[in-house]
């Protein structure tokens, strides 16, 4: 705990530096410094409060200890040592909320994100599980108050999707739903079965931050668009105007290809989004093939046999192989009550990176 506390103390030096700039009326006319500044601020928050409750409680303590040595009066003592274990008992919970609070974080937990649901092995069934999927996330936003919009999809005629891509804004969605990346399998008689047999299906979830302008920007002259007349549902309008967009960001060649919007420029706008997002998560990566591995290894290849979670409708159960967690409550998490889930997932992250920290292997804040 000395190293954390260490930096706390830096820590602490340095959200006072930024109030007192905060205030500085040449950093309040400059925008974009004051939003940096107002950001780095409110990052250290909460960590700064809990610190400075956590001195306020050493103080306690060592005023009841001050206490106990020096009067003989039998009531004080007992107030004293009172305070000092109450003291004592809220200082343990403060010093691991602090620790928790100082891990290393994500710089991309507070973004937006971008969605991406595949139907993968099992033909008509895995696009109604993706469809199945879909609406699961949609009702977890709802309850988050987060905004869920559809952004481009590919329906089957079953009901299902072949894939479908999703824009969800609020607060800290990717803080949440980056632990969704990955296969998930469906165990579950399909309608269509006349036998009664459970059959196994896959569809991939892709989880991307959204990025802004001041993450990436990209050059003009690097991106062809295509424009062609969408296919699909959409009656006249569809038929008669070049509104699909084609964008081709020709340095990496990743495409993204939009046409679920009514007009050309809404394509254009959110077909932007998503190839940001794609370029963005390229150059992250040194080169084509750690970017395919890295994607590979985010969703998979849709394999029956490769899953980070079961979905079981037989026996009512959802079951994590990731971190071994079993909930007889597949009806409820299919109607978005995903919290005990990623909650469990989140608490298994920070406490693999406790362990890093413990052997040296990571560093803090």
């Amino acid at each position: 705990m000395d190293k954390i506390f260490e930096q706390l103390e830096t820590l602490l030096e340095r959200y006072q530096e930024l109030q007192e700039l905060m205030s500085d009326p040449e950093v309040i006319n400059d925008t974009k410094r004051y939003m940096a500044y107002s950001k780095e601020e409110a990052d250290m928050r909460d960590v700064v409060a809990a610190f400075k409750h956590y001195k306020e409680l050493k103080q306690s303590i060592s005023d009841s200890d001050e206490i106990l040595r020096e009067t003989d009066d039998a009531e004080m003592q007992a107030m004293a040592k009172d305070e000092m274990e109450t003291s004592k008992k809220e200082l343990e919970e403060v010093e691991h909320n602090i620790t928790l609070l100082m891990l290393p974080k994500d710089p991309n937990d507070d973004k937006n994100i971008i969605m991406e649901i595949r139907g993968a092995a099992g033909g008509d069934e895995a696009s109604l599980f993706a469809a199945d999927l879909l609406s699961m996330y949609s009702k977890y936003a709802e309850k988050q108050g987060w905004t869920f919009d559809i952004i481009d999809e590919t329906d089957t005629e079953v009901g299902g999707y072949k894939d479908v891509a999703v824009m969800i804004t609020g607060t800290s969605v990717y803080s949440k739903l980056k632990y969704e990346n990955g296969a998930h399998r469906v165990q579950r008689i399909p309608s269509t079965e006349s036998q009664g047999r459970v059959h196994t299906s896959t569809a991939t979830v892709a989880v991307m931050p959204e990025y802004d302008e001041v993450d990436i920007d990209l050059d003009p002259k690097d991106i062809r668009t295509d424009v062609y007349r969408s296919s699909g549902a959409g009656g006249q309008h569809i038929n008669k105007t070049s509104s699909a967009v084609r964008m081709t960001h020709l340095p990496t060649g990743i495409v993204v290809a939009m046409q679920d919007q009514r007009s050309q420029q809404q394509n254009r706008q959110k077909a932007m989004q998503i190839l940001k997002s794609r370029v963005y998560d390229y150059y992250e990566s040194q080169n084509q093939s750690e970017y395919d591995e890295q994607r590979k290894s985010a969703v998979g290849t849709g394999d029956r046999s490769e899953r980070i979670r079961t979905y079981n409708y037989p026996q009512n159960r959802v079951t994590d192989h990731r971190i071994g967690l079993s909930l007889n409550k597949l009806d409820r998490i299919m109607n978005g009550e995903l919290e005990e889930i990623i909650d469990a997932l989140i608490v298994d992250d920070q406490t693999k990176k406790l362990e890093q920290i413990q052997s040296g292997e990571a560093k803090l804040f």
